[in-house]
Formats: structure tokens, sequence, C-alpha cells
């Protein structure tokens, strides 16, 4: 699951530049140009968020370059590492044509931005690229908030510029890292539902302006406020900005909450069964509590890798794992069974239902925001636990 919230970025075919590769890129003339590419989300899980890249073209020597910090390597050992959070990004160069080619067969608007560079700049960006992309130095770990594909290259115009690039604190879009996150995946409910599970509260702090450059679309903003010095002035960073590719009917697709619908629709049911057993004996008490209980012990079982063993950062402190228990997966023999429960499997219930009961009192006062799909459940946690409490031995 995690993957499949945080694979954002795309693998492009890539070499790394060898020192043969280096010696055969060339030298820039005093006609070629630097640009940031910036495309937009698609429609799959790793395009939801953008994409972002450096351009270096000389029509003088025919080097037409993209730079790509988002590439990783898939094989068989991707989705371990990528949950345990080992996320070994690199930086690839391909040739411009076919990368943008690519884009295009995926609908998706394209915008470069040139830089607003001298001759002897634009030769120092490309240096350093070329050094970068060398194999003992072209790879990175990869942090989906604070060191990606969009941040990369940022860091790479103040290494190579010093203080004479300048970011002012604009756009300042005053939302929390969940906040901003979610105006991508508002519109794929799984997706967003899995983001607020499994990302902890570390994300719903206010990003500064400088931070909130992690996404595509707020780096491109952000170029468009700063300026460069050149030849002792102060300019605007961008000197241009040119749509390579324009799709008219683009736009984000809409979707029904359906996460909280169903989580509703099973909190119903749940009512309909407490209801209907408390009268009639327990025969379907029990099919319904394994799965409800198993899920929401799974789902902890998860967070708790992520919070305590994983790498990942964004990922600890987690409220989640107040409602969601992993300890839930032991009791379920006693469910399944419906043996005699002693005290300490009441005691147990009871506490489980009074913990989802004070999530509930305080939904709007937490420091971390919870997906509106987990208010049913936490509802029917608490009416379920209570109703497993209250039961008579025997």
């Amino acid at each position: 699951m995690l993957r499949t919230i945080l694979l954002f970025l795309l693998t492009l075919p890539a070499f790394s530049i060898t020192e043969t590769a280096h010696a055969q890129m060339g030298q820039l003339s005093d006609e070629a140009v630097v640009s940031m590419i910036t495309i937009l989300p698609g429609e799959t899980v790793e395009e939801l968020f953008g994409h972002s890249a450096i351009r270096v073209m000389d029509p003088e020597t025919n080097i037409d370059y993209f730079f790509n910090y988002g590439t990783f390597q898939f094989d068989e050992y991707f989705l371990p590492k990528f949950i345990y959070g080992d996320l070994n990004y690199f930086l690839s160069v391909v040739r411009t044509a076919p990368a943008l080619e690519y884009y295009r067969e995926r609908r998706r608007p394209i915008f470069e931005q040139v830089l607003n560079f001298t001759p002897n700049q634009n030769r120092e960006v490309y240096e350093f690229l070329r050094i970068n992309a060398r194999e003992e130095n072209r790879y990175y770990q990869y942090d989906f908030l604070f060191d990606n594909c969009s941040t990369r290259i940022r860091d790479a115009l103040e290494i190579v510029l010093g203080d004479d690039v300048r970011f002012v604190p604009e756009p300042d879009p005053e939302l929390t890292f969940r906040q901003m996150i979610e105006l991508y995946v508002d519109h794929r409910p799984g997706i967003h539902l899995g983001i607020d599970l499994l990302l902890g509260s570390r994300i719903d702090r206010v990003a500064t302006p400088y931070e909130a450059m992690f996404l595509p679309d707020f780096l491109m903003e952000a170029f468009d406020h700063a300026t460069v010095i050149v030849d002792g002035e102060e300019v605007p960073l961008v000197a241009s900005t040119i749509t390579l590719l324009e799709i008219e009917d683009y736009e984000k697709g809409e979707s029904l909450p359906w996460a909280s619908v169903v989580t509703w629709l099973l909190f119903v049911a749940g009512v309909v069964i407490t209801v209907k057993n408390v009268k009639n004996g327990e025969a379907a008490e029990r099919w319904f509590d394994v799965p409800l209980f198993a899920v929401a012990g799974l789902i902890g079982l998860l967070i708790s890798f992520l919070w305590f063993i994983s790498l990942h950062i964004v990922t600890v402190s987690n409220l989640n794992l107040f409602w969601a228990w992993p300890f839930h997966l032991f009791v379920l023999p006693a469910i399944f069974k419906n043996e005699n429960r002693g005290n300490a499997i009441r005691a147990y219930f009871a506490l489980s239902a009074l913990t989802c009961f004070v999530i509930l009192l305080g939904w709007m006062f937490w420091a971390q925001s919870l997906h509106a799909a987990v208010f049913p459940v936490l509802l029917l946690l608490a009416m379920r636990s209570g109703r497993l409490a209250s039961k008579n031995p025997g």
C-alpha cells in the first residue's frame, strides 16, 4: 500500500555517465540554454503529482539532454525496499525528444521555463549535472517531502550559483503537507484514504514556501518568482515560459467519495447486526466481527512497522495506531469461537471501545488530520467493542 501511495515518480530509460560518455557529451556554446521542464499530473498512480526535470539544449553542438532525478531501479527487491524506506533514487540522462514523446503519449501537459543564465552560468550548471550523473555520484536517498526530483533541481541551482539565485517566499500556500498532497488525490478516494491512514502527524504542520517546492507545480511557480544575479544585476530567474504540449480537454477527474460511503454502509450493517443479535442471539456477529477486527489489526500492524521499524520519517507519530490495534489479531480466535471470555478479554474490548470513543470526542482537536472515512469506522469499532465487552461469559 505504501508503494501505491508514494510511488509518484516516473521511470525513464536512462544511462549513467561514464568518463567516456562524459567526454562525448561535449561542451556548451554561447547559444545553449538551460530550462526546467514541468510535466503536469497524469492518470496513473505514479503520475499523480507531476514531474520535474532539467533540460540542457545547445543547437550549435546538437546537445539536448533531459536530466531526471526521479529515476529508480525496479526489480524483485523494490517493493520490500520501498516499504522499508530504503529508496535509492538516481539522476539519469536521456535525449530530450524521446523523453517528451513519452509524456505526449500519456497526454500530460508540458511546460518549459527557460532560465535567465549567462553562457558561463549555463556551463557551470551543465558541468555540475554531468558530474552528478556519473555512476559514483548519481544515487541519493529519496524522501518524498524533502529530497525528490523537484527539490534536487532547486538544490542544484543553489549549489552551483550560491547566493546569485534567490527564492522568495512566494507562492505561500499556507497549507499543511497533508493538505497539499490532498490537492492531487482528492479525486482518488482509495489513495487519499491510504495516505491518511499510513502517513503520520509530521505532515500536518504548515509547509513553508521553500518546502512547498517538493511538488512540481509549486516549484514551477517558485521559479516564476525567483531571481538570479546576471552581470551584477538582479533579474527574473525565468526568461520565458514555453508550452511544449497543451491538452485542450486536460482536467483532473472527479470521483464520488466512495471510501466514506463504504465505511458508512459498513457502520449501518454493524448497527443492524448489533440490534438484531441483542434480541435474537449471536448468529451473524462473529462473521461480522472477525473480518472487522482482522482488518483493523492488519492496518495497525502495517502502521507499527512503518512507524517503529521503517526508515520513513513521514510515517511516525501516526494517531491511527491508537484505534487500529495490532493486538486485535490475537483476540480473533476468541471472537470466532465465541468461547468463554474471561475478564481480561472483556477488559480488552472495553478499553478498545473507550479509546475509539475518546478519539471521536477529540476528532477536531488532534494534531493529526484523520480521514473522513475513519469516523464511521471508529463508531463501528466502539460499538462492536462495547458489545463484546458487555457479553456475559459463557
